[in-house]
């Protein structure tokens, strides 16, 4: 009964969150540089083949779809480089109150990591976003311009 309450499973479980926080923070990064290739290829091709088009349906469309992933890379890679942060470091404090400072020493690099990694992607995200909402209703401010 007593070991219920010390909630050493409660650690357990938060513990086994590290490998795949740490896992999607890295498919964050990689989609944060496949985004950025791709915004790249929307401001110098892509957009002004859509608005050559002339289908302001389809570009409401894919401006939408585009701006709902890049706030979402923006959004969601810091809140998973915060839960990588402290994560690690119980273990590690636990780790110094057992006089083991090199364990601490890990846990903190661990947490360094995560968070240069989550915020990395996040301003990312942060950035194809804007850039995308300025290149988008200009976009669409050319076309309601010409008709």
């Amino acid at each position: 009964m007593l070991e219920i309450l010390s909630f050493a499973w409660l650690h357990d479980a938060v513990s086994w969150l590290l490998v795949p926080a740490l896992a999607l923070l890295l498919l964050a990064c990689a989609v944060a540089l496949v985004e950025a290739g791709i915004a790249v290829g929307e401001r110098f091709h892509g957009l002004k083949q859509l608005g050559a088009s002339g289908d302001v349906e389809r570009i409401h469309l894919l401006a939408r779809k585009r701006l709902e992933r890049a706030d979402l890379l923006a959004r969601i890679p810091p809140m998973l480089g915060l839960m990588a942060t402290i994560i690690p470091l119980g273990p590690g404090l636990a780790a110094l109150g057992r006089g083991d400072p090199a364990q601490l020493a890990s846990a903190v690099t661990v947490a360094f990591d995560a968070t240069v990694l989550g915020l990395a992607a996040g301003i990312g995200g942060l950035v194809i976003g804007k850039l995308r909402r300025r290149w988008y209703e200009e976009t669409l401010e050319a076309m309601e311009g010409a008709a």
